[in-house]
Order: C-alpha cells, then structure tokens, then sequence
C-alpha cells in the first residue's frame, strides 16, 4: 500500500503533528498559521486559515491535503475538484481531537508514534489535574471580541481538567455562531478569572477591563484577566498541552492568593 509522499497542511496542528510523527521530509507546504516546530518556517506557505492559494498547492504536487474545521469545507471542495485527495478532520472535544491525531497518523503510516504521541499528551494533561484546586474559579474565556464569542467544546474541558467552572459550559459543543454571547451574558456569570485568545490578533486586555458595566465582574475588580496566545490553545492538536499549563498556573495562582488580593495587572 503506497501512503502520502507530497503533503500540504492548512492548519498549523496537522502541520507540527505531521513533523512529530516524523514526516517532515514529507511535508511541502503549510499554512501561513504553523509555528511549532520551529523548522516548519522553512516550509512554503500557501494557506491562512480560511483562504488559501489553490494554485500554489496544486504546483506543489499534493498526493494529500490535510486541514481542520468545517469552516476549510470551501477550500476542500475546490481542491478535490481539482482532483486532489483531501483529509479535513472537525473535532470540538479532546477525545476527537486524540481520534483526529490517530487517524492522520494511520493515514501517515505511523500509528505506533500517533500512539506515543497521543499518550504523552494526555499525560501531561492529567499531571494538568492533578495539580488543580478542589474548588476553582469561574473562568470566562474568550475567543474573539466583535461580536464576543466564548470558548469552543475542548477549552471548556481544559478549564476544567484545571479546576476552573467553565462560564459558558452550555455552548461548549456549539458552533461559533451560537456561541455568541453578550456583555449582559458575561456580566451575570460573575467570572472571577477571563481569559482572552482572540484568533489571528493580539488580545487588548486594557479594553476588556474598561468595557462598560464590567467594573464590578470579580476578575476585573482583582486584575484577573489574562492572554493565551492563540496557538496554544484554538489549534486542537499537540499545542494545547501549552493552554492547558497556562490555565493551570492561573487558577492555582487565584486559589493560593486569592483573588481578593491582587491588585490590576
């Protein structure tokens, strides 16, 4: 059986998941987006997240094309038109992000390292759990600011795998349109620790903590409001062990301290 030789990843986890199992020779191209490891800079970039240079892949000569999300359904459909084989993978829990990992790498031809690489990750998320207060704070994160949108399923989990109470746990398995929430929403939650990832744009911390009517939110109030740099926690793959450390050392910074006294960033 002959397995991919030529492969272009549109998102940066299929990319620093396709060089972990070893098959950097292999890769050709990749999303503008991919940053880990640190030689995947060196690859073409042919892709952000949402468009992509069909022409420019289609030269590269892709007998496969890795990407995430329903929302790269438009550019899967003119690739495969244009005859080439497409594998997009939609996971919104951890467990489907661990099944998406071991199903590129069965693709790949190498489910012995998907394996330890799977593992290993959810290792270093239980170390995560371990670590975490019986009791933990409520946690508002949120992934973009126009309009807000609070965290997609597997954020959620990772909130709790580190002792936080998700904000929003009812939207976690929505899409980001119904995920959708007000300044009203978010003031009746009385977070007391927001965390802010806004994909593709640095997060303004001073603008959440100034937003009207916001004074008076438990983590505005003791300066516990906080930035994770998007590829550590929006791209499902090997990266959100990175989310799931900065989490943690938040919430067991608000247990041990208190949140009542710290004082603003």
């Amino acid at each position: 059986m002959a397995f991919p030789e030529r492969i272009v990843c549109l998102t940066a986890e299929t990319a620093e998941l396709a060089f972990a199992l070893g098959c950097s020779e292999r890769v050709v191209g990749v999303t503008g987006y991919a940053v880990r490891p640190p030689e995947v800079r060196q690859k073409p970039r042919v892709a952000a997240f949402r468009t992509a240079a069909i022409d420019r892949i289609l030269a590269l000569r892709p007998d496969l094309v890795l990407g995430f999300s329903d929302l790269q359904a438009s550019i899967a459909a003119e690739l495969i038109q244009r005859g080439v084989t497409v594998l997009v993978t939609n996971q919104r829990t951890l467990t489907e992000t661990y099944d998406a990992m071991l199903l590129i790498a069965r693709v790949l031809d190498a489910v012995g390292e998907g394996e330890r690489l799977v593992a290993e990750m959810q290792t270093r998320l239980r170390l995560v759990a371990a670590n975490a207060p019986a009791q933990g704070p409520v946690v508002y994160f949120e992934e973009w600011d126009v309009p807000m949108i609070t965290g997609i399923a597997w954020v959620g989990e990772l909130i709790q795998l580190a002792g936080g109470r998700d904000a929003f746990p009812e939207k976690r398995a929505q899409d980001a349109g119904s995920r959708i929430v007000t300044s009203e929403d978010v003031v009746q939650r009385r977070p007391e620790i927001i965390v802010a990832s806004w994909c593709g744009k640095k997060a303004n911390l001073e603008r959440i903590r100034n937003r009207p009517g916001w004074s008076d939110i438990p983590a505005v109030k003791h300066g516990q409001i906080y930035e994770i740099k998007a590829p550590d926690i929006l791209q499902p793959g090997l990266s959100l062990v990175h989310g799931a450390g900065q989490l943690g050392a938040m919430i067991r910074k608000w247990a041990d301290s208190g949140s009542w006294t710290l004082g603003p960033e």
